[in-house]
C-alpha cells in the first residue's frame, strides 16, 4: 500500500496504525509528519519518502513513479488536498480508486453543476472566477450570499455577503485567505489554478428544531459512507453543534440523534448525491443542511472519509475500522459493509470531536488572549460521569502556545486544538461540549503581553 500523506483528514497516527495492520505501508509524505507521529511512522512503514519541491511539479507522475518503485497494489490518501491526484494516479496504474469523477467531489463548481443537472436539492449558486463574475452573480441571486473557495476545506475563505456594497471586499478577503492557506499547506496540491476558483450561493434557512428532540444541535448532519465497486454504502450519521459565523464547524458528534424516518430520508438524499457524482472506490463524507417541514439541501460530498476525528469516532461507537476495511477493499479482499446506515440504537455510547476556537458559546470572540493548556482543562472542567476527554496532539498547539484570534474568513485555520470526548450517549457529548466551550476562556491561563507580541 502506498499511502499519500498531506494535511487534513483523520489523524495520521490513527490512519497509519490501521493501515499497517492490513498491509505493508510505504508512506509518501507531501506534508511534514507531525512530530508526535514521526517516530512511530518510521516504525510502522516499510519506507518513508519526502519528495523535493522540484518533484512535486507533476504530482500524478510522482505518485505513479513511487507506486511502481515499491510495487504498490493500492494507493490511498485521506487528505482532501491530494484526492484528485491520487485518483488520477490510480487510473494510470490500473488500480482501484475514486475514479475519473473524483474532481466532481472536489471542485464545488463541478459538484453543484452535476447535482443541478440531476435535479437534486441544493442552494441556488453561481460559479465565479473573477470579481466581475461575483458582481454579476450577486445581481442574479438573493442576499444574503455565501462566497466559497471551490477547492477549499474546513470552511476556509468563506465570506457572507449581505449587500451589494460588500461584494468587492469579500472577493479580496477570500483571495487573501486562500493565498495564506496555501502557504500553510492547506490548499489543493494538484490543480495549480485552484486558488482562483470560487462559487457563490444563496444562504438557505436551516432549523434543527424540526429534526432533533432537544436543543443545542446544529442544523446540518453528515452521512459517512464508502463507495465500493461503484455502489454506495452508508455507514452512519454524525451530528453537529451550531457553527461559528460564517459557517465554521465547532464539533462533530457520532451518532446523530435522528429518528429512524428522518435518518432514512437524509441517507436517501446522500445516496442520490454520491450516485450522481459517479465515484468508484473511496470513502465518502456528505454534508446536508436541515430545514423546516422536512426540507433538506446538499452542502457538499467528499471522495474521502470525514476529517478531524470522524473515523476514530465511528470505530469507538460502532466498532468499525473504516480505514482497515477500505484498505482491504482496495487490495481486493472481501469486506462486509453495513447493509444500511447504523442507528443510535446500535451505538455503544457516543463520541465527539471539538475544534477549539477563541469564540464563546454565543459566537463572540474571547475578550482576552489565552494560552493553550490542556492539563488545566482536564483538572478544572467538570464533565459528566463516565465522560473521557483527551487532546489530539498532532492536531493541536503545544501547551503554552498562545491561542490564535479567531478569523471568520480563516475558518479552521485559526483553531488552537482538537479534543476528543467519549461518553455514554450523544446527548451527554453535546452537553459536555457546551460546558467545555463555556469554560475555556475562564480556565485557560491569560497570555502575557510579550507572548502575544511574539
Amino acid at each position: 500500500m502506498l499511502l499519500v500523506h498531506a494535511k487534513g483528514g483523520p489523524p495520521l497516527g490513527h490512519v497509519l496504525s490501521r493501515t499497517a495492520a492490513r498491509a505493508e505501508v510505504h508512506l509518501l509524505a507531501l506534508s511534514a509528519l507531525p512530530p508526535s507521529v514521526a517516530g512511530a511512522a518510521r516504525g510502522l512503514c516499510a519506507s518513508v519518502v519526502t519528495p523535493a519541491d522540484a518533484e512535486r511539479a507533476d504530482l500524478v507522475s510522482l505518485i505513479v513513479t513511487r507506486a511502481r518503485a515499491v510495487g504498490a497494489e493500492a494507493v490511498l490518501t485521506f487528505s482532501e488536498y491530494a484526492v484528485v491526484a491520487v485518483a488520477e494516479a490510480c487510473e494510470t496504474l490500473g488500480l482501484a480508486g475514486a475514479g475519473a469523477a473524483a474532481s466532481l467531489a472536489r471542485d464545488k463548481r463541478l459538484m453543484r453543476r452535476t447535482w443541478h443537472r440531476g435535479g437534486l436539492s441544493q442552494p441556488e449558486f453561481r460559479a465565479v472566477d473573477t470579481e466581475a463574475d461575483l458582481h454579476e452573480a450577486a445581481r442574479a441571486l438573493r442576499f444574503p450570499l455565501l462566497l466559497k473557495a471551490a477547492w477549499s476545506a474546513g470552511s476556509t475563505a468563506h465570506q457572507i455577503i449581505r449587500a451589494p456594497h460588500e461584494v468587492s471586499a469579500a472577493w479580496r478577503r477570500s483571495r487573501e485567505v486562500m493565498a495564506e492557506s496555501a502557504q500553510l499547506g492547506y490548499a489543493e496540491l494538484h490543480v495549480a489554478e485552484a486558488q482562483g476558483h470560487f462559487v457563490v450561493e444563496e444562504i438557505v434557512t436551516g432549523t434543527a428544531a424540526d429534526w432533533f428532540e432537544e436543543p443545542g444541535w446544529g442544523d446540518y448532519v453528515s452521512v459517512e459512507g464508502v463507495v465500493a465497486d461503484g455502489t454506495f454504502h452508508p455507514v452512519c450519521l454524525s451530528g453537529r453543534m451550531p457553527t461559528v459565523e460564517p459557517f465554521t464547524e465547532r464539533a462533530g458528534i457520532t451518532p446523530a440523534l435522528l429518528a429512524q424516518d428522518a435518518q432514512d430520508r437524509v441517507v436517501a438524499l446522500a445516496r442520490e448525491a454520491v450516485d450522481a457524482l459517479g465515484l468508484r472506490d473511496c470513502g465518502t463524507h456528505t454534508e446536508i443542511k436541515l430545514g423546516g417541514d422536512g426540507q433538506m439541501w446538499l452542502i457538499e460530498t467528499a471522495a474521502r472519509f470525514g476529517g478531524a476525528m470522524t473515523v476514530p469516532q465511528i470505530e469507538d461507537v460502532f466498532g468499525l475500522d473504516l480505514v482497515g476495511m477500505l484498505v482491504d477493499h482496495l487490495l481486493g479482499r472481501t469486506v462486509r459493509w453495513p447493509e444500511r446506515a447504523l442507528t443510535p440504537a446500535q451505538a455503544r455510547g457516543a463520541a465527539g470531536s471539538l475544534v477549539v476556537l477563541a469564540v464563546d458559546g454565543q459566537g463572540e470572540a474571547w475578550r482576552d488572549r489565552k494560552v493553550w493548556d490542556f492539563p488545566a482543562i482536564a483538572d478544572e472542567v467538570s464533565l459528566s460521569r463516565g465522560s473521557e476527554l483527551s487532546v489530539v496532539a498532532e492536531s493541536s498547539l503545544a501547551d503554552g502556545t498562545v491561542v490564535p484570534v479567531y478569523d471568520p474568513a480563516g475558518g479552521a485555520n485559526t483553531m488552537a486544538a482538537l479534543c476528543l470526548l467519549s461518553a455514554t450517549d450523544a446527548r451527554t457529548v453535546l452537553r459536555d461540549f457546551e460546558t467545555l466551550v463555556d469554560a475555556l476562556p475562564h480556565v485557560l491561563p491569560a497570555a502575557a503581553p510579550e507572548e502575544v507580541r511574539a
